[in-house]
């Protein structure tokens, strides 16, 4: 981000800047308001409250018997005229604050984009402390001018973010793994949440948030469809379990539907990668129970299957017969190496996925066992391997890699 990644700027650096940031301000305040204050008596520029007409002499003086047209008028010239000379001598003064701030500002923007976020909470927080003191005073025109340059350097950070979305590429020759920018918005989002704890302009936050979410899920979604050696499904189960965490761990309360809608991605994605990967382990059994469910379909009562040639009890024992457990346990041990190809380490979702294989391969089972209850009733065929021994061979395909 900027001109280093965020990963290689260790905190402290961050919070260096933060503070130097901050000690300007904080100096520059007292600084200004003194001399301001200073003006004003040293050149008898004293506001006073001429509105009620309690005017003193030096006023009167200085603005030579004028006073009487002004209160004709209904508009004090007196006092903002007295406020443009201090603003004007306070400005030939401090002519080189806003200037000085500007290079501070890109400097810190230079160092690291992400500064944009300390600054525009530490500036929002001095406007509003400098008006709250006096709005029209030289040092909350300045710094109201200066928040301008901040809020837009905020703003050139977080389209930068989105820019680097739009141009991601990904290699062909590895997997796809936690794409960049979802770890990049992790990061991101950890930080604002730090500094804009309980600040003034958490308005602005939020709407980048909204922002940058829409192009992560919309890149995401881009990457998934490109992907050639990371299945579609896989890209999009691991990042989106991945923002989910992330909005989870966080509680974004503005990206409580983005947290709700990446949950749901992910756990779609799953399913699909699981049904379709598993795809149906035992083929042969399918297609003779295809056929069964076809024919009870066409009318045929389900316990006068077994009288038809193609499905009698003969043609289900040969079938059943091609899948001793260990075949079928050779079976289980080459989709798990194929599953770990897939998943990446970092977002750990292996043991996840094979558990929902095991429950979907224990699914197509029991619905196996169900056809030869009601169609071969009292035939005491049953499979070659229980339940039993799928959760075993499992288990054991696990811990083994």
């Amino acid at each position: 981000m900027g001109n280093m990644s965020a990963s290689d700027l260790d905190v402290a650096d961050r919070t260096k800047f933060d503070k130097i940031f901050e000690q300007v301000l904080s100096e520059l305040e007292p600084l200004c308001l003194a001399e301001q204050d200073f003006i004003s008596k040293f050149f008898k520029l004293q506001q006073h409250q001429s509105i009620s007409g309690t005017t003193t002499n030096e006023t009167e003086e200085m603005d030579g018997g004028n006073l009487s047209r002004s209160y004709m008028s209904g508009v004090p010239q007196t006092i903002s005229s007295e406020k443009d000379m201090i603003r004007q001598m306070m400005t030939k003064i401090f002519r080189c604050i806003e200037p000085e701030l500007n290079n501070l500002i890109a400097l810190g923007d230079k160092i690291d984009s992400f500064n944009s976020l300390y600054m525009l909470v530490k500036m929002s927080h001095h406007v509003w402390t400098a008006q709250n003191v006096d709005p029209a005073s030289f040092l909350s025109t300045t710094l109201g001018n200066v928040l301008v340059t901040v809020k837009r350097n905020f703003d050139k950070c977080i389209s930068n973010q989105m820019k680097q979305m739009d141009e991601v590429k990904i290699s062909k020759k590895s997997k796809v793994g936690i794409l960049l920018f979802v770890a990049e918005f992790e990061e991101f989002a950890a930080l604002a949440e730090s500094i804009f704890k309980n600040a003034e302009r958490r308005g602005d936050l939020d709407k980048a948030y909204i922002k940058l979410i829409r192009a992560v899920f919309i890149s995401v979604e881009k990457v998934a469809n490109e992907s050639q050696k990371t299945p579609r499904d896989v890209v999009m189960m691991e990042n989106f379990h991945h923002i989910f965490a992330t909005l989870s761990r966080l509680k974004i309360s503005c990206l409580e539907a983005e947290k709700k809608e990446a949950k749901l991605k992910y756990t779609e994605h799953l399913q699909s990668y699981v049904v379709y990967s598993l795809g149906q382990p035992l083929e042969k059994l399918n297609h003779f129970f295809e056929g069964v469910e076809a024919r009870v379909a066409q009318g045929i009562r389900e316990e006068e299957v077994s009288y038809q040639l193609a499905f009698n009890k003969q043609e289900l024992r040969k079938v059943i017969k091609e899948y001793p457990g260990k075949e079928v346990k050779k079976g289980l041990d080459n989709l798990y190496k194929k599953v770990d190809k897939h998943l990446c380490e970092e977002e750990n979702l292996l043991q996840v996925v094979w558990h929902s294989m095991q429950d979907e391969f224990i699914r197509q089972y029991k619905h196996f066992e169900g056809l030869i209850a009601r169609c071969y009733p009292g035939s005491g065929i049953t499979m070659e391997f229980t339940i039993q021994d799928i959760l075993d061979y499992c288990s054991s395909i696990a811990q083994s890699h």
